[in-house]
């Protein structure tokens, strides 16, 4: 369906107010439940900035257009900056803590850390494409391949191919054996051979004492559980994937542009309103 400027330039003060309000009332929530629990230890962590919107000077005025836009792209890297300062806190700081030790028991401590990795890394699998540094590579494994391992094992060749696909690329086989066996110190995973390669084979789930589950829903969990709820709400603009009409200048380039939209994710959404900034200025100028 193709839509008139019109039409377009009120669907993108939809969704740019939508975004505002997902990143006033997201960011309410992180911050509220981060003071309640790790301030002690990160007292700044990143935020997503406020996106401010007069409406009426969004349609009317491109100069302010522009710059609403310019607060909307900045607040995309903001929202993968604040799910970075969440794993930094957790596993530089949070898992060495008194805070930490006082509240979970030892079981518990072992399970915690790879549950936090695979609450967030395995579910915002783009994410970890770009963010594989903040959290320990054997976490890494088992936020990519749990539920496989769970449910038919794996292999260590299988392993490694899965780091690959998320461009953890300077690994090798040997690395992997090794950080497998600390898994099974862990008590997290067995092995076997399986001719020339090792599979790997679920030894326990991935769940918590009673205590420990109770303490963690109460503390952790609206932490752990933030990053996907806002990550699928905020790098959602599925709106936008219009074709505009034959009247809009620099057509061509705005319907490459709003073709990303159509995919979900901090990538997509970021370039969508990097080229969005570029192509009112680009009409701004042929105005001029």
């Amino acid at each position: 369906m193709q839509v008139s400027s019109e039409e377009f330039l009120n669907k993108l003060l939809d969704v740019s107010c939508k975004l505002s309000n997902i990143a006033k009332t997201q960011t309410y929530r992180f911050k509220n439940k981060w003071d309640k629990y790790l301030k002690p230890l990160n007292k700044k962590p990143h935020l997503v900035r406020q996106i401010n919107i007069d409406k009426e000077k969004f349609k009317n005025a491109i100069d302010y257009r522009i710059e609403v836009l310019q607060n909307i792209e900045k607040a995309t890297v903001d929202g993968y900056h604040c799910i970075k300062t969440l794993l930094q806190t957790m596993y530089n700081s949070y898992f060495d803590s008194e805070l930490f030790k006082n509240d979970f028991s030892e079981d518990d401590q072992i399970i915690i850390k790879y549950l936090v990795a695979k609450k967030i890394l395995g579910n915002l699998i783009q994410y970890n494409k770009l963010d594989h540094e903040s959290v320990p590579i054997k976490y890494n494994i088992i936020a990519r391949n749990y539920t496989l391992i769970k449910l038919k094992g794996q292999i260590d060749l299988e392993i490694l191919d899965s780091l690959k696909k998320l461009n953890i690329k300077e690994l090798k086989l040997a690395d992997i054996n090794k950080y497998m066996e600390d898994i099974k110190a862990d008590g997290i995973i067995n092995i076997k051979k399986k001719d020339k390669n090792y599979n790997y084979e679920l030894n326990k789930e991935l769940e918590l004492t009673k205590e420990g589950k109770m303490q963690y829903m109460n503390n952790l969990a609206p932490l752990v559980d933030w990053p996907t709820g806002f990550w699928r709400s905020f790098y959602n603009i599925r709106e936008l994937n219009v074709t505009p009409d034959k009247d809009f200048p620099y057509r061509d380039f705005l319907i490459k542009i709003l073709s990303k939209s159509a995919t979900q994710g901090y990538s997509p959404t970021n370039f969508v309103f990097k080229n969005l900034i570029k192509y009112y200025e680009k009409v701004k100028e042929e105005s001029n």
